[in-house]
């Protein structure tokens, strides 16, 4: 009987090596020619601005607008892969929203040291030295860094950067001129720049360097049309004063075997050859390296590929040499399915992981729609944990990193519902409704309203509504690893109070390796967060290493317009009450929430930011720091004093928390 219970036991313990054996999988050497070198492209600085002349100029908008993620060319219906529910990671049914309660909004913001208003439509459009050669986009996006005296915000398509005492030290620069591009389209000519998108920003705290990326989509010569390359576009502070030079660096990223890039297999038409588009990138850093993770989609086709990481040695960047290496970590799989938004940390200085001989780490999720990663639900209880290890070796000429992922249990997280907002005055709106013989009458379409200044006829998408915004979905948000744990955040359904709102999620994990550099990880610490009748979204999470750190988030619905909130957060997994560090002043009033426009989908950011600087915490999002009614909007050149412009009234707010 002893016996049959040992083989019994040795059995179990089989099944579980197996199964252990599947779910994180194994350190995965890179293949031999991983590492590229990449010339310098020269230098650059922010240049001072030279605003343009307020009006509306077509075209207004990119002509093959973004209206989705992925597909560069527009926005297209993606196929969903096929449902593999592997090792039963994914729901069978889709979970229901988790049942939070409510947070409550505080008084005063004792901690709130500095504040004040960031970059906003009107400075994108026409405040660069740009002037008026810019396109209105939507939305925004947000990249901060903070370090050595500076704070600096990259937004699409600009870049400023001011000192911690909230003065402006630079103008607005364009990033098209920044990266060494001709601008986004040029007036006088009608001849088109590359599009640059999804910029974020870096401080090196080892060696005291800025570090801005972006993805660069190129055209055919001056045309608006894509010729199948594109790129992601590193710029470094030859110092650590970001108001001086930079060098720059395009690693050619279309992944079509041109250009030095490996072949993925992307495609046209799920069949045709065709270039690979890297999609949101975002960036962090630890003692030796600097990592910038992205979505590879098709550019012209139906299809995701998989996550990808750009690998850089953090000494070699701060040379600014010639040659830059670049090592690419390929096709990201998490259990058998597709890696998708694999955010990097951020490691503080003297706080990244030296296991393995250098561990940079990663957090993402499973959820999506279904077109990324094969879940169809929307919801999931796992996260993924990831290691790219031997990260030392990146200060050699032959690099040889190593990836591994592990599946984790973790909290509920759901797909939100757009945020609704509080009612109050939409003057774009407006004019799309107006049905007054303005602009007099025609025997086709009646009469001509102010929607004609806009549009051509027929007028048919009236009536036009105040929109409900975008919530984003459920991948991962800003990742830090301070004092041996790894912080992030993302976007969740929430059922506060009866109501299904857009609410966060947050996680802290433990990862570790074994002396034999294998991966693994739980999640030490987990809640939510949600405020009744309103909606919080677009986290960032940053914590200090005295254990003390701040989530910051938009807030908006029944109570608030559109409103730069945050909470403070202790390592002990303690969330304090929400502060709102500047109350929105209006509704959203963008044009990518309006059918006329053809876009609708009503864009509040893709991601918002939070940084440390020695004890102190900056954090940025978008909120609306402005309003005006119809008629001052429509006789007042449309930009209602400068605060906003004749499509778009989105800001950023920058604050300093001392938690």
């Amino acid at each position: 009987m002893k016996i049959n219970k040992i083989l019994t036991w040795l059995s179990t313990l089989a099944i579980l090596i197996s199964m252990t054996a599947i779910i994180p999988a194994g350190a995965k050497p890179l293949s031999d020619g991983g590492t590229r070198q990449i010339p310098a492209s020269g230098t650059t600085s922010i240049r001072a601005s030279a605003p343009g002349v307020v009006g509306i100029q077509q075209p207004e908008f990119k002509p093959n607008f973004e209206t989705d993620e992925g597909n560069g060319a527009g926005s297209v219906d993606r196929p969903r892969p096929e449902f593999k529910n592997k090792h039963g990671i994914f729901p069978r049914r889709p979970l229901d929203a988790p049942k939070v309660k409510s947070i409550n909004v505080a008084g005063s913001n004792p901690e709130l040291v500095l504040s004040f208003d960031g970059l906003n439509h009107f400075d994108q459009r026409f405040g660069s030295n740009a002037g008026n050669n810019q396109f209105s986009l939507e939305p925004p996006d947000q990249g901060l860094c903070a370090g050595n005296g500076y704070v600096v915000e990259a937004i699409n398509s600009v870049i400023q950067v001011w000192g911690t005492d909230g003065t402006a030290l630079t103008g607005v620069g364009d990033l098209n001129s920044f990266f060494g591009y001709p601008v986004a389209i040029d007036r006088s000519t009608g001849e088109y720049g590359p599009d640059v998108i999804d910029p974020q920003c870096y401080f090196d705290p080892d060696n005291s360097r800025f570090i801005v990326d972006i993805t660069t989509l190129y055209h055919e010569g001056t045309t608006s049309d894509y010729n199948g390359k594109n790129s992601i576009d590193v710029a470094v502070s030859n110092t650590g004063d970001p108001t001086g030079t930079w060098t720059i660096y395009h690693v050619p990223a279309q992944n079509d075997g041109t250009d030095g890039t490996p072949d993925h297999g992307c495609t046209t038409d799920g069949t045709t050859p065709g270039p690979c588009f890297q999609d949101y990138p975002h960036i962090g850093g630890d003692k030796y390296g600097v990592y910038i993770s992205t979505n590879e989609y098709d550019l012209f086709g139906p299809s995701y590929n998989a996550a990808q990481i750009f690998a850089f040695s953090k000494n070699e960047l701060a040379a600014h040499p010639a040659l830059l290496n670049v090592t690419l970590v390929e096709n990201l799989k998490l259990a058998g399915t597709p890696g998708w938004t694999v955010w990097p940390a951020i490691s503080p200085a003297g706080q990244a992981s030296r296991d393995a001989n250098g561990s940079e780490y990663f957090l993402s999720t499973i959820a999506g729609d279904g077109s990324e990663t094969g879940n169809p639900t929307g919801t999931a209880r796992y996260i993924g944990l990831w290691a790219l290890t031997n990260t030392r070796s990146l200060n050699s000429a032959s690099p040889s990193l190593r990836i591994q992922s592990q599946v984790i249990k973790s909290e509920t997280y759901v797909v939100p519902p757009k945020s609704d907002q509080k009612a109050g005055d939409v003057p774009m709106a407006d004019c799309l409704n107006d049905t007054s013989d303005l602009f007099g009458t025609d025997p086709v379409f009646g009469n001509l309203g102010c929607w004609y200044i806009f549009l051509d006829p027929p007028a048919s998408w009236q009536p036009e509504v105040e929109t409900n915004i975008d919530s984003n979905d459920s991948r991962m948000q800003q990742v830090w690893y301070v004092n041996g744990m790894l912080w992030g955040s993302t976007d969740t359904a929430v059922n506060v109070s009866g109501d299904i709102k857009a609410g966060v999620a947050w996680f802290a994990v433990n990862p570790s390796m074994d002396k034999w550099g294998h991966l693994d990880g739980k999640v030490s610490k987990q809640g939510y967060l949600a405020l009744a009748n309103n909606n919080l979204s677009y986290p960032a999470i940053a914590m200090g290493t005295n254990g003390k750190g701040v989530i910051a988030f938009s807030v908006m619905g029944a109570d608030y317009y559109p409103s730069a909130g945050y909470a403070t957060i202790n390592s002990n997994g303690s969330v304090g009450p929400i502060h709102i560090a500047a109350a929105g002043l209006g509704p959203d009033d963008g044009f990518t929430g309006y059918k006329g426009f053809e876009y609708f989908r009503p864009r509040w950011g893709d991601y918002g930011a939070a940084v440390t600087d020695g004890s102190n915490i900056w954090i940025a999002s978008e909120y609306i720091g402005q309003t005006c009614d119809y008629q001052t909007w429509l006789y007042g050149d449309f930009t209602c004093g400068s605060t906003r412009t004749a499509y778009a009234n989105w800001g950023t707010y920058i604050s300093k928390i001392h938690p």
